[in-house]
């Protein structure tokens, strides 16, 4: 996620460092370098400008010339207007009626079906809603059964008049359908084309009317940049949406579409998708995602998603086990299946501070545990709960049962042996001093 642009403003920063005597011209140069950036990110000219422009009027309004660090006061100034380009703040989906309308609307190809899924199922878990899902693109057969196996995996009702060539009659009988259900939200999935046409938009803003949504949200894909940016002001003309959903953000992203379209718009982002499945989904936090762009991470998102996880109860039998030095395969396990719960492993890492350049070049995939799973699904429950009876045999015979090499064996029984007495430590009360130590000794 914005990788490129991420290098390039780490490299404009590097002006300001190391230099001996810090200069209007220095600063000048280093804001010519971002405003480069933003522009090869497919960020608005007249925005990049603007954007620089405020940045240097209250860098030299900070004192950044006499500041002792001036390159740390620069990233501070860029960050926090970066947050102020793409909204400052996360902005709350309206859910008011009963039921809630919300119209989902966009080019084809944008990603709407797979977000309509995906927030049903966000507001389904989070917000404990009864969705109902409306499948009213009426001229691609493949968007209809495409809802129906999005609604079978979240378990959430679609509703559908296949054959039916009226929109706005099915948004209305969906309406009527969901009253008569005591379902409290409708998300209706509506047609998009491969540009811009007068019938297209006539028929949405049709729909609209009709139905009168509490939510029309508009759907982008975010890898198409600035003619994302183009397309959303065109909808909102007709439209006049509440709020703007960034798709495919781990494509290749160059960000001028979450950089520009406020300032275009004037509508906030609300949501971001990264990935198909149907837990890729976050309300999107300006101030957040100004510090993964820089490079500073994102640990707050980090401990939601880890909360949302959170079983207060099995953490509780896990911290005894811990003290008891219980800790066990199928314990080991349990925990690998919460961490995949969270997403994506290397979006993930990018959320903590420096990992995100580490990890740029790293490829880990959705099944980066499929390995370790193999092998402890071969082992024999005595020899999940009681790792002290691994001998040479049986570690031949989990190798052979798991499709792996004994090295691979191996090393996963030591991982797990040093996972468990850095656990102890922890538990032990010697803190992030005694696991320090540990790590450094594993060196």
């Amino acid at each position: 996620m914005f990788e490129n642009l991420s290098d390039r403003l780490e490299k404009s920063f590097k002006i300001l460092k190391g230099q001996g005597r810090i200069s209007e011209i220095n600063v000048a140069e280093t804001l010519k370098d971002v405003r480069r950036a933003l522009l090869d990110a497919d960020v608005n000219f007249k925005i990049a400008k603007s954007f620089t422009d405020t940045v240097k009027d209250k860098a030299l309004g900070e004192d950044v010339l006499n500041a002792i660090k001036p390159s740390q006061l620069m990233v501070k100034i860029v960050r926090d207007e970066l947050a102020v380009l793409m909204g400052e703040q996360a902005t709350e989906i309206n859910l008011k009626g009963n039921p809630t309308v919300i119209l989902i609307a966009g080019l084809q190809g944008s990603g709407k079906t797979t977000f309509s899924g995906k927030l049903a199922n966000y507001l389904k878990s989070k917000k404990q809603k009864h969705p109902l899902l409306v499948a009213c693109d009426i001229y691609r057969p493949a968007a209809i059964e495409q809802l129906k196996v999005l609604g079978e995996q979240i378990n959430v009702p679609v509703y559908t008049e296949e054959g039916s060539k009226d929109p706005v009659k099915i948004a209305k009988n969906a309406i009527k359908q969901a009253k008569k259900d005591g379902q409290n939200l409708v998300i209706i999935d509506t047609a998009g084309r491969l540009a811009i046409d007068e019938e297209m938009m006539n028929e949405i803003a049709a729909v609209k009317k009709a139905v009168d949504p509490h939510e029309t949200l508009f759907v982008v894909d975010s890898m198409t940049g600035q003619d994302a940016v183009n397309t959303a002001k065109e909808f909102n003309d007709r439209l006049n949406f509440e709020g703007v959903v960034l798709t495919k953000l781990d494509g290749d992203t160059r960000g001028g579409a979450a950089l520009s379209i406020r300032s275009v718009v004037n509508k906030p982002i609300k949501f971001i998708g990264s990935g198909e499945k149907m837990e890729a989904i976050d309300v999107f936090h300006p101030d957040r995602m100004a510090d993964r762009i820089l490079g500073m991470g994102d640990v707050v998102s980090l401990v939601e998603k880890a909360q949302e996880q959170y079983d207060q109860e099995e953490a509780r039998k896990l911290s005894k086990k811990i003290a008891k030095n219980q800790f066990d395969y199928n314990d080991f396990i349990s925990q690998i299946a919460q961490i995949k719960k969270m997403g994506n492993i290397k979006d993930l890492a990018g959320m903590i501070p420096g990992m995100g350049k580490m990890m740029k070049n790293v490829d880990v995939d959705d099944d980066a545990f499929k390995g370790i799973e193999a092998i402890i699904q071969s082992m024999t429950p005595e020899e999940r709960e009681n790792p002290k009876v691994m001998n040479g045999s049986r570690r031949k015979r989990i190798a052979k049962g798991s499709g792996n090499d004994i090295q691979e064996v191996n090393r996963l029984i030591k991982q797990f042996d040093e996972t468990k007495k850095m656990m102890k430590m922890m538990k032990d009360g010697k803190g992030m001093a005694g696991l320090m130590n540990k790590m450094q000794g594993m060196r």
